[in-house]
């Protein structure tokens, strides 16, 4: 074989796999997210406990467990929530299934006090399932400096220390039975360049994104799967919607997307259309990225002041709200 038809022999074959290579990840993509059974969850343990599960994912993720025939622990800070979420889930599925409260304000209870309450909550019962799920974030959109103390504080707690604890809390029963599924939901954002003026928030996810891929290597040999989900925009609270579209799902619609995926990738967008937004993000160079998505938060950042100064008045003598320069003294261009 002449040198020129060898070099052309090996160009086609690089120019080959090139091609093969998306195709099979789309193909594998396909089967991951249409076809691919999901786990018999039952398996893992008769129990789930759900954190934050008295609004949005929660709820949803709760209602969408039971219907799978496991049996709810319930973790959130509100009683009466937790009651009416508990008679609904009663009233649906009957004595099928069992369900059992635990109340914990993460934003306020110690960390002893948590792992405590779920030590005690989940004794005598086989927890196979466990969903972080429970997230504080801004009421509004600000900049960090006007993040007040407490603020900082219960994002902090509520998004890293909650889920440490609970996790820590029912890890040693999963490794005697050398079985379990942990999953935590994260946040897409975490996947993006920048993230602006919700910074503590994002930052905290980051953690929870680290501690799932870490803790998977660590207890995957012992027959635990961890796993960190990454939703983007979710119908919910968290985002000051109701309203859901397509790119925007309810939480039910997410949750029921987000099961397929329990005890397999322990990374995932579990949500085929944020799959799609989420490759066209990666299309988009980074900076403006950053200039779209800041300009984006001051918008947010702007309505937010303006509710709360309706809503609360203003006090100059104490104001409840950091005075920043105004946005065109801010050299943002």
């Amino acid at each position: 074989m002449e040198l020129p038809d060898f070099v052309l022999m090996a160009a086609s074959i690089v120019g080959f796999i090139a091609i093969c290579k998306p195709l099979v990840g789309l193909v594998k993509w396909v089967w991951a997210m249409f076809l691919r059974p999901p786990k018999k969850l039952k398996e893992y343990g008769s129990w789930a406990l759900v954190t934050g599960s008295t609004d949005g994912i929660g709820k949803a993720m709760a209602f969408e467990l039971a219907s799978k025939g496991l049996s709810l622990v319930l973790v959130g800070r509100n009683p009466s929530k937790l009651k009416a979420v508990s008679s609904e889930i009663r009233e649906r599925h009957g004595e099928q299934v069992e369900v059992k409260s635990i109340v914990i304000d993460f934003a306020k209870f110690s960390r002893k006090e948590i792992a405590a309450f779920i030590k005690e909550g989940i004794e005598g019962i086989d927890v196979g399932v466990l969903i972080n799920n429970v997230g504080l974030s801004y009421p509004y959109a600000r900049f960090f400096h006007e993040v007040d103390l407490e603020l900082m504080g219960s994002v902090m707690r509520v998004n890293i220390e909650g889920a440490t604890w609970v996790t820590r809390s029912v890890l040693p029963g999963m490794l005697e039975k050398k079985k379990g599924a942990i999953i935590n939901i994260c946040s897409g954002s975490v996947l993006l360049p920048s993230y602006p003026l919700v910074t503590l928030y994002v930052a905290a996810k980051a953690y929870i994104a680290m501690l799932s891929k870490s803790l998977n290597l660590e207890y995957q040999q012992y027959g635990i799967a961890v796993q960190c989900q990454f939703p983007l925009f979710v119908a919910t609270k968290m985002i000051f919607t109701k309203r859901s579209s397509f790119f925007v799902p309810s939480p039910e619609t997410f949750s029921k997307a987000s099961i397929r995926w329990f005890g397999y990738e322990h990374v995932c967008v579990p949500y085929w259309p944020h799959c799609v937004q989420w490759c066209l993000l990666r299309l988009l160079p980074n900076a403006l990225w950053d200039w779209c998505i800041l300009r984006h938060f001051l918008g947010v950042r702007k309505r937010g002041l303006v509710n709360a100064y309706k809503k609360n008045g203003v006090n100059q003598k104490n104001p409840r709200v950091v005075c920043i320069p105004p946005l065109n003294q801010l050299h943002l261009n």
